[in-house]
């Protein structure tokens, strides 16, 4: 599944507020909060968080979708390449504000930044509750799949996704260093168990080589907007070590070695994902599958594929539902501390987890769960998957030009080159949803613009700043 993620039409309204609610140029201020975040993760945290963010469900049905809308194995090798370049370019933008602007909550803190108090609000909701979605569709995915492997059979599936919410709860509760130590773990065995399969898969007996089938497509701009904008999805996700800047040492550096090096390391996983298909199946036979990686196992590894690929997709859910778990209760944790949710959700315990937010994240999401509404609530946040790395690309070139004394360990080259190309890609992409979806992505924008207007009518008296980042 596509790591969801969202807040958008942020962008839109953000412009919009720009000159009503201009935010303060000096340096944020420490808040008076019940407890603080611990800096206590290095850069093996970072890596295991943009890798355990992008690697999910998506590889295994994506290059269906890439192979049949390219004509030659050499074709999508290099769509995949090309796709890992943007990505790349567009990290810029965030990896100049995660390091001059290093503050829990990520995109929400820098719209916020940028374009005042009110976009803010609308970027964190947005934010905040599509990754609530997010958690719940990927625990009910968890209960399916346990399910397949003979597990819990008897019960609900409902009743699985909210036993991994209470695990995964658990975990976060203790404290901040176990559960980076878990998310390290899994996202380490999630990968190593993809690379286990490709390893065997390039081991197996090779598909009989041919001429080029008929059946191959021509190559048109519509092609490579569906292989692009298919790529795009299975990257999503790279964004995710800005959110823990207040807990990563050394922001400065290392969030622009886990940023990068992340997307790097993701980009060889695909690549041989990718290779190893098109090792054991044909070019028509990946773009005639849904899930070509199962396919490609059963046709190596015979009937033992399905328990193999079960087993590989109950650790990738379950590494991806503590990440969601993690940074959607700093995002709720940063609204809090400006008084955009209750106060009471920015206490921090002695261990370094935001409890309260903690909480009301995993039983919002135990609701969904348990009661089927997430599907329809996904298509609605949908379109805020790209809107929010797109209102992070605007937030950068309207920082660089309102500070431009702001201390930038890393400033994106060639600027504002980077940002624009990155916001050009999520606003397509984002133009792309809506067009699929209209009535769903409609409702998703009336949800928003009446956040905002609650917002406006709360207006709240006192906002308290992030505290300065040391390294």
């Amino acid at each position: 599944m596509r790591k969801a993620v969202p807040a958008a039409a942020a962008a839109a309204a953000a412009i919009t507020t720009t000159a009503e609610q201009a935010p303060a140029a000096a340096p944020d201020t420490p808040a008076e909060t019940g407890g603080e975040l611990l800096r206590i993760l290095g850069v093996g945290f970072g890596l295991a968080v943009v890798v355990g963010g992008v690697v999910g469900q998506g590889i295994m049905r994506t290059p269906g979708i890439v192979a049949g809308a390219l004509p030659s194995g050499a074709a999508i090798m290099g769509f995949w390449v090309l796709g890992a370049a943007i990505i790349l370019l567009d990290a810029c933008a965030t990896v100049e504000l995660g390091t001059s602007i290093p503050s829990a909550g990520g995109p929400y803190v820098f719209a916020r930044r940028a374009f005042g108090p009110f976009a803010g609000t609308m970027m964190g909701w947005a934010d905040w509750l599509n990754l609530i979605i997010g958690v719940s569709y990927v625990s009910v995915v968890f209960g399916e799949y346990a399910q397949r492997l003979g597990l819990g059979g008897s019960l609900p599936t409902g009743a699985l996704a909210i036993a991994l919410l209470a695990c995964i709860f658990a975990v976060n509760w203790v404290g901040t260093r176990v559960c980076g130590a878990s998310q390290m773990i899994g996202t380490a065995l999630k990968g190593l168990g993809l690379a286990i399969l490709v390893g065997l898969l390039l081991l197996a007996p090779g598909h009989a080589s041919g001429p080029a089938a008929a059946s191959s497509p021509v190559f048109t701009v519509t092609a490579f907007a569906v292989a692009m904008r298919a790529i795009a999805i299975t990257y999503a996700g790279w964004n995710t070590s800005v959110y823990f800047c207040e807990e990563i040492h050394a922001p400065e550096r290392n969030i622009v070695r886990a940023t990068f090096g992340g997307i790097v390391l993701v980009a060889l996983l695909y690549l041989a994902v990718n290779a190893a298909l098109l090792h054991v199946l044909t070019r028509d036979q990946i773009a005639a599958s849904k899930l070509p990686v199962a396919d490609a196992a059963a046709a190596a590894l015979g009937p033992a594929s399905g328990t193999v690929i079960t087993v590989l997709a109950i650790v990738s859910v379950v590494a991806i539902s503590n990440l969601f778990m993690m940074y959607a209760s700093r995002v709720a944790f940063a609204m809090a501390r400006n008084r955009v949710l209750p106060a009471a959700l920015a206490t921090v315990s002695a261990s370094g987890s935001p409890r309260m937010a903690l909480a009301c994240t995993a039983g919002a999401a135990a609701v969904l769960a348990s009661s089927g509404g997430y599907e329809r609530l996904i298509a609605i946040g949908a379109p805020f998957i790209f809107g929010v790395v797109a209102t992070v690309d605007l937030a950068a070139i309207r920082v660089r030009l309102a500070e431009p004394n702001l201390p930038r360990p890393f400033k994106m080259p060639l600027f504002p080159l980077p940002a624009l190309i990155g916001l050009t890609v999520n606003l397509t992409l984002m133009a792309a949803v809506i067009y699929e979806d209209p009535l769903h992505s409609m409702i998703g924008l009336a949800v928003l613009v009446a956040i905002g207007v609650a917002a406006k009518l709360r207006a709240p008296r006192v906002l308290i700043s992030a505290p300065a980042a040391s390294s």
